[in-house]
């Protein structure tokens, strides 16, 4: 039975986007006038120009697309901590959206989610009603009110009965009811109170924010993002917030949100993408990839740079007229070791060792008689830097500076210290083994531009360039692209990064404000962390960290938790997974393939896993919903699976190729991170923990991915824990 109160909420909703019309036809008037100006003094066409970018700002604040405008309501004593007091002591009622709407006499219509006095609505409790009488959430689709869920509090401060563990658990389990779409939505109308506590948290230091799966982490980092943009709009809208991902397709599946939240100047990239420099292209296999993720390659490219700055081995003699200038091993010892006394990164400090090259070699150039050497069209005495203009292109000159102090590019260093066991063996020393040291070499290539990075080189393109500076004589709009520094930055998927990538991450840090998000027992790369502390020291720290955990599942339906928990048991003993808020009413399917006589077993799997994704996707349409299918495969039966999907006649999205686009996305495990699909289809689960670096910890993310149906397709036996979970729910 629908709420009586329905149609009344009704009238204010159509009200409150009636005002948003407005506000945008205002926007737009605003601009037409602007751009309708012509002529004018420089002062004039300057403010035209800022009318014209406030104008098209408040038009792209204005545009929530399909989302819901209002989602709730709160009642709250009259005057309680706002110093104004509601007519003959009645409650006072604020309806909570995405964006604050105003009527024509600036009386509230909507207040901004983010907004101080919204804050009971997410985080009132019976225990503490922050000073509400009620809370109302609303169940909507577009503009439509469909239903309204009530929590009543009375004077004592406890609830009229409603459990408030969860904050409008109807709404909230409609709302995880709903397919997917293939994209994230925003939780801006459902955050509940322990995601709330994260999401308004400080700005200063470094808040670690541990979720398992379906905790809603990503989403919560996302909201506190747009609410630090919100509160701290100065400095943090000139500084910027930066959100990195794990991979090119989250950032797609995430990039519609913070727009949704009235936010669209927060950058988002992978670490990788964080160095302009160099694409990744080349693969390293997994010893060298751990290696190079080491902290002490830090030490090793430091040690790499500082080997670059030398005294010559042998006198370099240069003409000057009738007489020779001489530069000898001791004199360039001298200017090298003054530059490296002096602050700034090795480039920087180029011009540093030239000058005091020409200061020394000033008094070489004097003539015999006493006196400085005339230039032919003076009588003035020759300056150091008059020196240095004749000699600075002279060949012997060119290679002798090259020998103390080239100018260098991150590609460079990097190119010649692998290339070169010899430096890698000067580099390295007391860092690495032998054996480490092996691991760094390879062929060298004709040029820099012609080498193919792997991922793992990248964060040490970075740290390279970190100490080299820019290899430009002049400082230009794009010499320095990838030094960019933010107010915020917000990592999610930070348990698989390494240490290397987190210091990558890290310079990126203006002030050491940060939100690290993640899982510990998720962590799927290459290096995988303990506890938190491994993290955080490598990151800007000086102001502090704290760490805070997400509990609750909503995501995953409890029969498929239960599976994975048993994996869990396993990989992260100790560790559980949090509690699931919801049921789907069906055990995973375990489904066996049989390869007939004369296939392979690729081809059987591929069968079985298309008819089990239309399988999946039926059973999502009985429940009336459209629904979204991943299919997470072993990188050795992407192609397989791919066949057998294109016999079938279902069209897919694969990563790369319109992930994402489609009902159904094909993908290895190492792109579904932070993805959720309606069903998951799993094949192959023995081969996918054998060909990723941490093993079961893999099948623990691709479980997980699930907000409906899960589906496991295989042809050889089961891990362990996963056959014990089957047989326990057969």
């Amino acid at each position: 039975m629908t709420h009586p109160d329905v149609p009344a909420e009704q009238a204010h909703v159509d009200l409150a986007y009636a005002r948003l019309a407005a506000m945008r036809a205002a926007a737009m008037a605003r601009l037409q006038d602007a751009f309708g100006e012509r002529g004018g003094t420089f002062q004039a066409l300057t403010e035209r120009d800022i009318r014209v970018r406030n104008s098209l700002s408040r038009l792209e604040q204005l545009e929530i697309g399909r989302e819901s405008l209002v989602f709730g309501r709160i009642d709250r004593r009259a005057g309680e901590g706002l110093g104004t007091n509601g007519a003959d002591g009645a409650d006072e009622a604020f309806h909570i959206g995405r964006l604050a709407i105003s009527d024509r006499d600036q009386e509230p219509v909507v207040v901004d989610w983010r907004a101080p006095i919204a804050e009971p609505f997410y985080r009132a409790t019976g225990a503490h009603p922050m000073g509400l009488t009620r809370r109302r959430h609303f169940l909507t689709e577009g503009h439509r009110v469909l239903d309204l869920e009530d929590e009543l509090f009375d004077a004592e401060g406890s609830d009229s009965g409603v459990g408030l563990g969860l904050s409008g658990p109807q709404v909230l389990l409609a709302t995880l009811e709903r397919s997917r779409t293939g994209r994230m939505r925003d939780i801006v109308a459902t955050v509940q109170r322990e995601q709330d506590e994260i999401i308004r948290g400080p700005l200063p230091g470094i808040l670690v924010v541990q979720g398992g799966p379906g905790t809603g982490k990503t989403a919560v980092a996302l909201h506190r993002a747009a609410y630090l943009l919100y509160t701290h709009r100065f400095p943090l809208e000139g500084q910027g917030v930066l959100v990195v991902g794990p991979n090119p397709t989250f950032l797609r599946y995430i990039e519609h949100v913070l727009p949704s939240l009235d936010e669209s100047g927060v950058e988002l990239s992978t670490v990788n993408g964080l160095f302009s420099g160099a694409r990744s292209t080349g693969r390293d296999d997994e010893a060298t990839t751990r290696l190079k993720g080491d902290p002490r390659m830090a030490r090793v490219i430091a040690h790499a740079v500082a080997d670059r700055e030398r005294p010559l081995r042998r006198t370099v003699e240069v003409p000057w007229g009738p007489r020779v200038l001489r530069i000898a091993p001791g004199l360039s010892g001298q200017v090298v070791s003054a530059a490296k006394r002096r602050p700034g990164t090795h480039n920087s400090r180029r011009r540093a060792v030239e000058a005091l090259l020409w200061r020394h070699l000033l008094d070489q150039a004097a003539p015999p008689a006493g006196g400085f050497a005339e230039s032919e069209d003076s009588s003035e005495p020759l300056t150091a830097e008059e020196l240095g203009r004749a000699l600075r292109r002279q060949p012997e000159v060119v290679a002798a500076l090259e020998r103390m102090w080239p100018v260098l590019t991150p590609q460079q260093l990097l190119h010649d210290l692998f290339g070169a066991p010899a430096l890698i063996e000067l580099a390295a020393a007391n860092v690495l083994d032998a054996n480490e040291r092996m691991l760094l070499r390879r062929d060298r290539t004709t040029s820099a531009n012609d080498v193919a990075w792997a991922d793992a080189d990248i964060p040490l393109l970075d740290e390279a360039w970190a100490l080299l500076g820019s290899s430009r004589r002049r400082r230009g709009p794009d010499t320095d692209e990838h030094a960019r520094t933010f107010g915020h930055v917000v990592v999610d998927e930070a348990q698989d990064l390494s240490p290397m990538q987190l210091r990558m991450v890290a310079r990126r840090s203006l002030s050491g404000s940060m939100t690290i998000v993640g899982d510990i027992a998720q962590a799927t790369g290459t290096w995988v962390p303990a506890s938190w502390p491994q993290v955080v020291e490598h990151l800007p720290a000086r102001r502090g960290w704290r760490l805070v955990e997400l509990t609750v599942n909503y995501r995953t339906p409890s029969e498929i938790i239960e599976m994975a928990g048993r994996i869990l048991e396993q990989v992260a003993p100790g560790m559980r997974p949090p509690e699931a808020v919801r049921t789907g009413g069906r055990a995973p399917r375990i489904l066996r393939a049989t390869p007939s006589a004369g296939s392979f077993p690729g081809e059987a799997l591929g069968e079985l896993a298309a008819s089990a994704v239309r399988g999946e996707l039926d059973g999502i349409s009985d429940r009336g919903g459209l629904g979204t299918a991943g299919v997470i495969v072993p990188p050795s039966l992407l192609d397989a699976v791919a066949a057998a999907l294109d016999a079938s006649g279902l069209a897919y999205g694969r990563v790369g190729d319109g992930a994402l686009d489609e009902q159904i996305t094909l993908l290895a495990i190492e792109d579904a991170k932070g993805l959720e699909f309606d069903s998951v289809t799993v094949v192959e689960p023995a081969r996918i923990a054998e060909e990723t670096p941490q093993g079961l910890r893999a099948l623990y993310v691709a479980f997980t991915r699930a907000t409906q149906r899960l589906a496991i397709v295989h042809c050889e036996a089961l891990p362990a824990p996963v056959a014990a979970a089957a047989s326990s729910s057969a």
